[in-house]
This record gives structure tokens, C-alpha cells and sequence, in this order.
């Protein structure tokens, strides 16, 4: 057994960040199916998650990406005020040489033997398209499109949600929800960024960005000419003036590497699990730099998948989507008062939320000894 091997199980059974209910390991040889789906819990409701498609380096890579991104969802379905449990899945290959119907019709008969203790929905690598084909072959699917019954995109309200979490932090730091003015720069201008971009120049910001794609940039400028484009992430997070940060990538922006060399004075943005490794939110704090935890401002898109559930409104998403302002003011104030980064205050909510949960059920069970 490899020492990766050995990390991811004692991450899922022995250390706190592990506690997961489930994993399963699935494989569909005809279709060059690998995927892991991870369900941490579901002590609020059915886990519920995206699907992730992605060229790991490994096996053992992907089966610790699920876990942790699987956590993050029940902390963040939590701070939505959503009756569901956290869960993730990633399918392991590239999705522009692998993915093909007959694929994805194997991984939604996978989600459907779950029974409904997790539904999945779209993340990296995945569109609304894949959902339409995973659905029919798994009832439990959302994130499709409006021809089959789903809410379409769900960038568009994750986009949104970051944003009322930087007008929060702008609240917080400089006593006034407007962001105009302000220098904001976007690393990741993709599904969710490109919206949120044009939420900041609506706003009055000024807009850095950069992306590895060179194709998502120009669709950037294209639309909005005045944005200004940075070399590489690096060069971004050192520009100077620079007021706040958006990670809108993938994982582990904040670093050892980044946060010393961070110009901004707030990090707000819609990539999931920012934080490298647990202690970086301190040494952002110690910086001087304001931190709106990952999973509570990109909320958003997940609000808009678990209301596909009940009969899609969007007005009614959005609506909810706009009370992550209000949220994100709440952290602030609880880690002011707890004396705690914002990241450990919000942890401490979510947990809150789902240990009330776990207690009636708890009581039930004793009842029927």
C-alpha cells in the first residue's frame, strides 16, 4: 500500500476531517468508467453534490479529492439553510478524450444503486448536457436542462452568490456593500467567473483577470474590453492596489506559497476548498486579510440544483441566493466575538446545524429501544 494510499484512509477513518458514511469505488470496464463517489453526510438530508471530471494523477489522487470535496458539501449545504447532506463524485480520465454517452449512462446507473442517499449534479468537467444523459439512467440527478425538467446553468447563481459575499465583506471592512471603485481580480474565468465579472463592471469595479485558457479570456474581453488581463495567477494575486482576490479555479489557491505574497485585503471567490491545508486561515488573519469562507459565498449554484428537486423558480433561488449576503456578515460577526478566523466560525455554524440534526434522530432511535 503506497503512502498516498495510506493518507486517504486515515483521512476517512482516523482524522478530523474525515467521518465520511460512505465511499464507493466504481468501474465499468466496457465504457472506461472509473469514478468515486463520497457521501460525508447525511444527517440534514440526501447528500448532494456535483460530479467532478477530471484527469487525476492517480487513483488515490481522485479517491482524496472526493472526500474532501464531499466534507465541504455538508458544511455548505448546512450554511444554505438546505435540508441536505453533503456528498461528491469524480470521474477519473479526461473529459474531452473519454467522456461519452454510454459513460455517463454507467455512472448514473452507479448514483441510482445509492437509492437517493446521494444526488449529484454538475462540477468541473461536467455541463448541463451530461446531466440530461446521467438522468436517464438515475432519477437522482439535477443540474439538468429546462427542456428536461432541471433549472439549466447553475454558474449563474453560484456567480451571484459570490458577489453578495464580497459586497458583505466591503459591509464588514470598509462600511459600505458597493464595490465600486474597488480593484477585483478573478483567477478563473470560466462557467462560474466570467459571470462574476460582469457583476463587478455592473457595480463599478475594476477587473483583473487571468485563466490557463486562453479562449476564456478572450470570450472575457471580447464582451468587456476594459477588463485588464494578468499574465498568470501569480502575477495577479501581486497586483498592486489590488482590494480583493477571487479564486474561481480550482482548490488550494491559498497556500504557503500565495498568501505571503497576496496584495489584497479580502479573499472572496467561488472555487471550492481555497484553504491548502488547515492553519492558512490563520495566516491570512495575521496578514490583515479578510477571508469569506469558500463553501458559504459559492453557495449559490447548489441553491439552485436542490430547488430543481421541488419544481425550479428562479426568482425563489435568487432570492435565497441573496441572503448569502447576510450569512457572510453573520460569520464576520461570530468570529469577531469567538475571536477566530472567519473560516473556523463558519465550521463552527454548519457543525451546530448538523449535530441538532443528528440529536432528534438520535432520540428517536433511543425511544424505540
Amino acid at each position: 500500500m503506497t503512502d498516498v494510499t495510506d493518507g486517504v484512509l486515515h483521512t476517512l477513518f482516523r482524522s478530523d476531517q474525515g467521518g465520511h458514511e460512505q465511499v464507493v469505488l466504481c468501474q465499468d470496464r466496457a465504457t472506461g468508467l472509473k469514478a468515486v463517489i463520497a457521501i460525508h453526510s447525511t444527517a440534514l438530508g440526501p447528500a448532494l453534490g456535483g460530479t467532478r471530471f477530471y484527469p487525476y494523477a492517480s487513483e488515490e489522487a481522485a479517491v482524496a479529492d472526493a472526500l474532501n470535496l464531499a466534507r465541504g458539501m455538508s458544511y455548505k449545504n448546512a450554511m444554505a439553510g438546505l435540508d441536505h447532506g453533503g456528498g461528491k463524485a469524480v470521474i477519473i480520465g479526461d473529459p474531452e478524450r473519454i467522456k461519452t454517452e454510454e459513460l455517463l449512462l454507467a455512472y448514473g446507473r452507479f448514483v441510482a444503486s445509492l437509492g437517493g442517499r446521494y444526488v449529484t449534479a454538475c462540477d468541473v468537467g461536467t455541463y448541463v448536457a451530461d446531466m440530461d444523459v446521467v438522468a436517464r439512467a438515475c432519477p437522482w440527478t439535477t443540474g439538468r436542462s429546462p427542456e428536461n425538467g432541471g433549472a439549466g446553468d447553475s454558474s449563474v447563481l453560484t456567480a451571484y452568490g459570490v458577489f453578495q459575499g464580497m459586497r458583505a465583506s466591503a459591509q464588514h471592512l470598509w462600511g459600505d456593500p458597493t464595490l465600486r471603485g474597488r480593484k477585483v481580480g478573478v483567477a478563473g474565468v470560466g462557467k462560474v467567473g466570467h459571470y462574476l465579472v460582469g457583476h463587478l463592471l455592473e457595480d463599478g469595479a475594476d477587473v483583473v483577470i487571468t485563466d490557463v485558457r486562453p479562449d476564456a479570456v478572450r470570450r472575457v474581453t471580447d464582451e468587456h474590453p476594459e477588463v485588464t488581463v494578468a499574465a498568470d495567477t501569480d502575477a495577479l494575486i501581486r497586483t498592486e492596489g489590488l482590494d480583493i482576490y477571487a479564486p474561481c479555479a480550482l482548490g488550494g489557491a491559498l497556500n504557503d506559497r500565495s498568501v505571503p505574497v497576496l496584495t489584497a485585503t479580502v479573499v472572496c471567490g467561488a472555487a471550492n476548498n481555497q484553504l491548502a491545508h488547515p492553519g492558512v486561515e490563520k495566516d491570512l488573519a495575521d496578514r490583515g486579510i479578510l477571508y469569506a469562507p469558500d463553501y458559504v459565498v459559492n453557495a449559490g449554484g447548489v441553491i439552485q440544483v436542490a430547488d430543481e428537486l421541488h419544481g425550479f423558480d428562479f426568482d425563489r433561488c435568487k432570492a435565497k441566493a441573496s441572503k448569502i449576503f447576510d450569512t457572510t456578515l453573520a460569520i464576520f460577526a461570530r468570529a469577531k466575538d469567538d475571536g477566530i478566523p472567519p473560516a473556523a466560525a463558519a465550521d463552527r455554524i454548519a457543525e451546530q446545524r448538523m449535530a441538532e440534526a443528528r440529536t432528534p434522530a438520535l432520540l428517536g432511535e433511543a425511544s424505540q429501544l
